[in-house]
């Protein structure tokens, strides 16, 4: 391999990916006095948390009664019974000190007038366990993602974190199962950087653009999770997608749930606040596998809008334009680029589009990478962690609730911080790496850099993207499962056949792409079979076949190896209804109600 020389780096941790987890871990390693290095093929504050819009939530209580039992409650009830408590718990009560915590640091909070951080409503949160409606998300404006990222990437900078930007993580430094480090590519020279750590930190986020239309960001490759599933590790519950009920049709772009915790309202052609049929109760603000749901049958039952009746509106010219500036410019301003509507008079066109990864790679409460290994299914894999939306941790099971994902992001990239701070001992010494250390790494550049085949990279993702949109998405049903499975190894055959035009190795795109398809094409695998494997509706997953959940047979969590031609093993792990302390009673599976 020496037409690829390496350049060797040593840290006591490296983070690989920089956006809300990825930085929230960067900044408590560097705090902590760990020599920490964060990989990013973007410049941090173009990662796709930047894209956040509604808020964080945490039971602070600033515009009326709440309490983290009630959070607890909430969250576990929205995973559909799917997610582990003991982490739930964790979350939940972290959730306060986390929020004035981004405070202290910084984050422009919008106030009440007495000053205090403004929380608006989001879907499924509620007070006394399902009686009121909470007011719990956090909110800078409509650019909450926004303000959090620059906070932690100012503090990141602040305690002298070392940033390698633009560098493309290719794969995993695996030997005799533990983790001594990562391959990079630099973007800028070409050229190949092996940096060894005791601990690596995957931060890499989701996968969302295995599905034709997504409001993720061409960067939400799952990188992360492609390394691990070629290090032979699972990912888990892969099955379950969220699709947010308001993106932009026919553009993807995401319309936060917060226009409707504002009083935004969903319309079908007949004018109908149709949500009210579905979810007597939360109404717009039942959770997002609900609302989902709801439009798409309101679309198959011929109550869509438009000329083809597909879509649905969402109105919020209702609120007044003053309140509109304050509190959603962000949507009024995306709103007239993508759809070309005034909000103040006019309807936003949306429809249900793929939007967050509830599955990911398998871990505990301190971030720390599990797997099964004979009898246990949690045995830590040595050397990895993973936080955020690359991760699963369970906190959000089988569906995620609204503002959830911002409060994941910092509570564990801050227990991963902790739990490193704990285990490394500051410039303790690395034993040398196999002789073979990235061989697998440089092997992947090399076959993809001189692809002389006939199909380009574009041309292959597009076939996965549209195979995905088609057979796994807001409904699903065995037949469409068992075909989308058969389309999709047509895809794996045709990874033999992707033509690479450019083989230089400096800022090509053509190159990248190509990796970054591979890590898509073996997650988009394992989400399909997964959902082909679970016989029941439950969360986001719901099968048209199976309607009801089966609590009997299906609660717990699926795990995915996927080989390099495409062939998926399934098991599962129990999942932990236990809670963390004595401090709360664990929520038993019942009926779903809204």
């Amino acid at each position: 391999m020496s037409a690829y020389p390496f350049t060797d780096h040593t840290y006591d941790v490296v983070v690989v990916g920089a956006g809300g987890a990825g930085l929230r871990a960067t900044m408590g390693l560097a705090e902590a006095g760990l020599s920490t290095a964060c990989l990013s093929k973007v410049f941090p504050t173009r990662s796709h948390t930047v894209a956040a819009q509604g808020g964080i939530s945490a039971a602070l209580g600033n515009m009326g009664e709440d309490d983290w039992r009630f959070h607890f409650y909430d969250t576990i009830k929205g995973s559909d019974w799917l997610g582990d408590q003991d982490a739930i718990e964790f979350m939940c009560k972290e959730a306060p000190s986390a929020v004035l915590e981004l405070e202290r640091f910084g984050l422009p909070f919008s106030r009440t007038e007495d000053g205090r951080i403004y929380q608006r409503p989001f879907g499924g949160m509620t007070t006394h366990y399902g009686k009121g409606i909470a007011q719990r998300t956090c909110a800078a404006a409509d650019r909450t993602g926004h303000a959090m990222l620059h906070t932690l990437y100012q503090q990141s900078l602040k305690h002298n974190a070392n940033f390698f930007i633009e560098y493309f993580a290719i794969d995993l430094i695996m030997e005799d199962g533990e983790c001594r480090g990562v391959v990079a590519l630099d973007l800028s020279t070409g050229t190949l950087h092996r940096f060894r750590a005791h601990t690596t930190i995957l931060a890499t986020g989701g996968y969302g653009r295995i599905y034709f239309s997504c409001t993720s960001a061409h960067t939400c490759t799952g990188d992360g999770g492609g390394m691990v599933l070629r290090a032979g590790l699972p990912l888990q519950d892969m099955e379950f997608v969220q699709f947010h009920p308001t993106g932009i049709y026919g553009a993807g772009c995401l319309i936060t749930e917060g226009v409707r915790g504002e009083g935004g309202i969903l319309r079908n052609a007949q004018g109908e606040r149709f949500m009210e049929r579905y979810a007597p109760n939360a109404k717009d603000l039942a959770s997002r596998d609900v609302v989902s749901r709801s439009m798409t049958i309101e679309i198959r039952e011929g109550r869509g809008v438009g000329p083809d009746r597909d879509h649905i509106y969402l109105h919020l010219e209702h609120l007044g334009a003053e309140v509109i500036q304050k509190r959603l410019p962000g949507i009024a301003e995306t709103s007239r680029i993508f759809a070309g509507v005034d909000v103040t008079r006019q309807p936003i066109p949306v429809i249900p589009t793929a939007h967050y990864n509830m599955g990911g790679i398998p871990c505990n409460v301190h971030g720390e990478v599990v797997t099964r290994k004979g009898d246990d299914p949690s045995a830590v894999v040595p050397g990895l962690m993973a936080i955020g939306e690359a991760a699963c941790v369970s906190v959000h099971g089988a569906n995620r609730l609204g503002s959830n994902s911002l409060l994941d992001l910092v509570v564990f990239g801050r227990a991963a911080a902790r739990r490193c701070a704990q285990v490394v001992k500051p410039g303790t010494g690395h034993r040398p790496l196999a002789a073979d250390a990235g061989d697998l790494a440089v092997s992947r550049l090399d076959r993809y850099r001189n692809a002389a085949g006939k199909r380009p990279t574009a041309d292959v993702r597009l076939t996965m993207q549209r195979t995905m949109q088609d057979h796994a998405a807001v409904f699903r049903s065995g037949e469409t499962l068992r075909e989308g499975c058969r389309k999709l190894a047509g895809v794996f055959e045709a990874m033999d056949d992707l033509r690479v035009a450019d083989r230089s190795l400096v800022f090509n795109t053509d190159l990248v792409e190509t990796l970054e398809l591979e890590n898509l094409l073996l997650q988009a695998a394992a989400t399909i079979h997964s959902a082909a494997g679970r016989e029941e509706s439950r969360g986001a997953h719901a099968r048209e076949d199976f309607p009801q959940r089966d609590d009997a047979q299906w609660l717990k969590h699926s795990l995915a190896w996927v080989s390099a031609d495409g062939q998926v093993h399934l098991d599962y792990r129990p999942v932990q209804l236990d809670t963390l302390t004595d401090e709360v009673e664990p929520v038993p599976p019942r009926a779903r109600t809204y």
